[in-house]
């Protein structure tokens, strides 16, 4: 019997743990929008974005020399010998948040990093490439100091770092014993986008309590055992690197919480200096916006849905006919959501911020820091004072680079930014009038993102009284400055690309269900003859790697998407050249049982006869031509007749051998198994 996805996910929710009900009729094929309870009213209590300020509070420029952290050699940046004492731990935090009733400032509990004081996002890293004179390495000390408390609801039942029981410790921890309440919240800092040495590259079984007193199982096979002092690999080209937590099945609560910050590498190229020898605009006209999306209650706390009447908890539990264990939800919940959308737009810790800006070219470096959301933005010219986007009229722009460095050059009027993605941008505000509003609109819809955005996206995939259109402006309003700007796209020599391959590796993207018959987004491997029966294998995180690279080796690898969405895809370690995608049928011809952490099973499709490889493209609106540590793996359509997919192929060198992960990089599926160990040589 052949199975379409839907008819698939229908069956695999009646597994273990989850009681199916009889009377959930089939969804017919036309059915309206698969995501149409992603508009469901606001939960009572939290706050109305609408009610909320717009383009008032002026942004923070995570490149500003206040922003930057100081190195503790030389009180100064950029850090040439970089030694860094950072703690992560909580505090309080305006972020523009007001009481509508009677305009008061409401604050919000954060977690951040810092020295002496932490902050959301985290201060700015800038280094010096060895290439350029810097240091070979850059040295920082990571303390937690994060409270016996979380600020978000954890869901205990995933495979996460206290949940441990059969980790593979040299010791043979059972890690059940611990507790946040009595062992503090764990944590493990990922620079993402570094060249870092295994045991410093935020591996989440490298996790560590306050003051290491309970340290991830991975620790036991380093040479020395635990350290916070973390060495990172400098002798690397200029990029737009970022560090984030990466805790085993809590990544997304401790990110969601504050624990994030931009890492520069300066080199003598891209040197961030004004007189850099490719006419780039450098500070004040160079700038560093993080994007994230929240939820926040009408008092300013941070929101995070978990339980029964959050939003997204009936289109994931409720409407699966999904009935949670009691014993293990008491009350619902609270449970993992395999997505995550937020209805306030938030830059560098600001709602709705604004920049006041000269009539002359900025460069901009824009990270998509959010859950689950895809962005697709335009820099649209509106009326000095406008809050709305919607009647402006787009503003070209030119994109230069992309997650780890520059590359070619190209103009558009739209980008795709994927979760994780880094693009550096080039706007000319010359090209409005004086005085005039720019503000950077959102395509994108509040729901999970198959590639569609815009006029096309169905009215049920945006939230009523859409606020999340618009993410922040630039008011064109201070007098033009005797700088010279001497931008010039054809300064920029463009990207070379990676060499030759030594192999190729097929890789694929699930959609699952858990014990308890949640959605469960998982990795696995595609088989070299794709044409028979049962031809892709999906994997949880702890089973023995599949991908094992040997260092030093280029390899092609072919990502297989047999999803109904698009995934971010992210490999540690490396960068990678995107190299061309291929539209292809397959057929679901029944199911896999695929192991939980905890000794119960679950379900994938399993899936046959791969066929009809074609060449596919994407439009203006993605660059790619870059040195990438992200690729977006778009679907084909799953629910069709044959189903059809999309596969993306990426070229990367593996240059260090370790224990290293791949995962997607929405992080709520990261934290429900869709990562799997990379080892390397």
């Amino acid at each position: 019997m052949e199975l379409s996805r839907r008819d698939f996910l229908r069956i695999a929710g009646a597994g273990a743990g989850a009681v199916a009900l009889s009377s959930v009729p089939v969804l017919p094929t036309a059915a309206p929008s698969r995501y149409a309870a992603f508009a469901a009213p606001l939960t009572a209590g939290l706050s109305d974005p609408a009610l909320q300020p717009k383009f008032t509070e002026l942004v923070p420029n995570a490149l500003d020399p206040g922003f930057l952290f100081k190195d503790l050699n030389e009180r100064g940046g950029p850090a040439s010998r970089p030694n860094f004492r950072l703690r992560a731990r909580q505090t309080v935090q305006q972020t523009g948040l007001i009481e509508p009733k009677n305009g008061r400032r409401l604050t919000t509990p954060v977690w951040g990093y810092g020295d002496s004081t932490v902050s959301w996002p985290g201060q700015t890293f800038q280094v010096t490439s060895a290439s350029a004179g810097g240091a070979d390495e850059t040295t920082v000390r990571w303390e937690n100091e994060l409270p016996n408390r979380h600020l978000l609801p954890v869901d205990e039942n995933l495979h996460w770092a206290y949940s441990l029981h059969d980790a593979g410790s040299a010791n043979g921890v059972d890690y059940r014993q611990y507790s946040i309440r009595k062992n503090g919240v764990p944590m493990i800092t990922h620079l993402h986008g570094g060249n870092t040495d295994f045991q410093y590259d935020g591996n989440p079984e490298f996790f560590y309590g306050r003051q290491g007193l309970v340290t991830g199982p991975q620790w036991d096979f380093v040479d020395g055992g635990f350290t916070n002092t973390f060495r990172y690999d400098n002798a690397v080209p200029a990029g737009n690197l970022w560090y984030h937590d990466h805790t085993l099945g809590i990544t997304r609560l401790n990110v969601y919480a504050g624990l994030a910050g931009f890492y520069f590498v300066r080199d003598e190229v891209d040197t961030g200096t004004a007189d850099n020898p490719l006419g780039l605009p450098a500070f004040p006209y160079e700038l560093a916006y993080a994007i994230q999306d929240r939820m926040f209650t009408d008092r300013g706390a941070l929101f995070y849905p978990a339980f029964p009447g959050d939003p997204f908890y009936a289109e994931f539990i409720t409407e699966q006919g999904i009935v949670l264990d009691p014993a293990l939800f008491p009350g619902g919940g609270p449970t993992a959501l395999a997505e995550f959308f937020g209805d306030h737009m938030v830059v560098n810790g600001k709602i709705w911020p604004k920049a006041d800006v000269e009539p002359r070219n900025y460069r901009m470096h824009l990270l998509n820091g959010c859950d689950s959301r895809f962005l697709v933005t335009q820099f649209v010219a509106v009326n000095a004072g406008a809050t709305d986007p919607s009647s402006g009229t787009p503003v070209p722009f030119w994109v230069i680079g992309s997650d780890q460095g520059l590359g070619t050059p190209a103009q558009t009027d739209t980008l795709v930014i994927e979760p994780g993605g880094r693009y550096d941008v080039v706007v000319d505000f010359s090209q409005v009038p004086a005085g005039s509003r720019v503000i950077l609109k959102n395509l994108g819809g509040d729901a999970p993102f198959g590639g569609a955005f815009g006029g096309d996206l169905d009215p049920d995939d945006l939230f009523p009284d859409r606020q999340t259109d618009r993410i922040m402006a630039f008011d064109v309003v201070v007098p033009l400055s005797d700088v010279p700007d001497d931008f010039d796209p054809n300064n920029l020599s463009g990207y070379g690309g990676v060499g030759p391959e030594d192999r190729t590796r097929r890789v694929a993207l699930f959609e699952g269900t858990d014990e308890f018959g949640r959605l469960q987004p998982l990795l696995g491997t595609v088989a070299n003859d794709i044409s028979g029966t049962n031809v892709a294998t999906a994997y949880t995180w702890f089973q023995p790697p599949t991908e094992t690279p040997t260092a030093g080796d280029t390899e092609i690898w072919e990502v297989y998407n047999f999803t109904a969405d698009a995934h971010p895809i992210h490999l540690h370690l490396v960068n990678f050249e995107i190299l061309d995608r291929q539209d292809f049928e397959y057929d679901i011809t029944g199911t896999q049982t695929t192991t939980q952490h905890n000794g119960t099973t679950g379900d994938a499709p399993e899936i046959s006869n791969i066929r009809n490889l074609t060449p596919a493209s994407v439009g203006s609106e993605y660059f790619e031509n870059a040195p990438k540590d992200m690729v977006t793996a778009l679907p084909g359509d799953p629910d069709g007749a044959p189903p059809t997919g999309q596969m993306v192929r990426i070229k990367a060198d593996f240059t260090k051998s370790g224990r290293y992960v791949w995962h997607c990089h929405i992080l709520s599926h990261e934290d429900h198994e869709m990562m799997r160990v990379l080892q390397v040589g």
